[in-house]
């Protein structure tokens, strides 16, 4: 198995080659190492060769590696790392997510966003959260569609306790990079679209393993890389 801190490396290559093609400077995109169904020692080894952002899929998973990893790194480093939310969320699940994670990448409907935002504690900083898109309209992914989404974004913007940073999304995957940035495309024109109209935006989190070289030639600030970082992808626990 190949160490976590050299497959970091290599992508973080891909992401100064990209950027650099694009004439972007690599700075501009951050990484998300996605670790979820991948065990605890992973996520350590990650966080000790410079990783502190961490996408997982389940709540009670994550929930699970947050402690473990405060137990593994101590308790004052832990609160350097980042937990990202990037699977679908259930409603009876937003107090947990609200309470512990730092972004929520997955949010689709005002009735979860205007949850998250109440039971965020006031004490706490706003809880960052993106407006999934699903801009191909594919009835298996979830999202808003791209004509729904500004209302969404502009009623989410509104919301106490939640800090709008900008949008997400999953194309439908395809081994072509021109259909890659093609698909791309409408997602990175919906976000300068937002930003034109007042929204203070700032993250655009597309591409992952596979087509993160054309997410970044179409503007993403933050790609979602698991496969690249921590190997094939373990089995999936239940949904949470």
């Amino acid at each position: 198995m190949a160490a976590i801190s050299d497959n970091m490396q290599a992508v973080s290559q891909r992401i100064a080659r990209a950027a650099a093609a694009a004439g972007r400077n690599s700075d501009s995109v951050r990484l998300l190492a996605v670790s979820k169904t991948h065990p605890v020692e992973r996520i350590e080894e990650a966080f000790r060769a410079g990783q502190t952002a961490f996408g997982e899929n389940y709540v009670q998973e994550a929930l699970e590696k947050m402690d473990a990893l405060t137990r593994l790194v101590g308790g004052a480093s832990a609160t350097d790392v980042e937990w990202h939310l990037i699977g679908p969320l259930q409603s009876n699940k937003t107090r947990l997510v609200a309470e512990r994670f730092n972004w929520v990448h997955t949010v689709s409907s005002a009735k979860v966003a205007r949850r998250l935002s109440e039971q965020r504690a006031p004490g706490q900083a706003p809880l960052n959260v993106l407006i999934q898109v699903n801009s191909s309209a594919e009835p298996s992914k979830s999202g808003v569609n791209l004509e729904e989404a500004p209302v969404l974004a502009h009623a989410v913007a509104q919301m106490p306790h939640l800090r709008l940073r900008g949008l997400m999304a999953i194309p439908e995957p395809s081994h072509d990079a021109a259909v890659q940035r093609a698909r791309f495309r409408p997602v990175q024109s919906l976000y300068q679209r937002l930003r034109a109209d007042g929204l203070e935006l700032d993250t655009l989190s597309l591409g992952m393993s596979e087509d993160l070289e054309a997410a970044i030639a179409e503007g993403s600030t933050m790609v979602r890389v698991g496969t690249a970082i921590f190997g094939a992808r373990r089995r999936q626990r239940d949904a949470a």
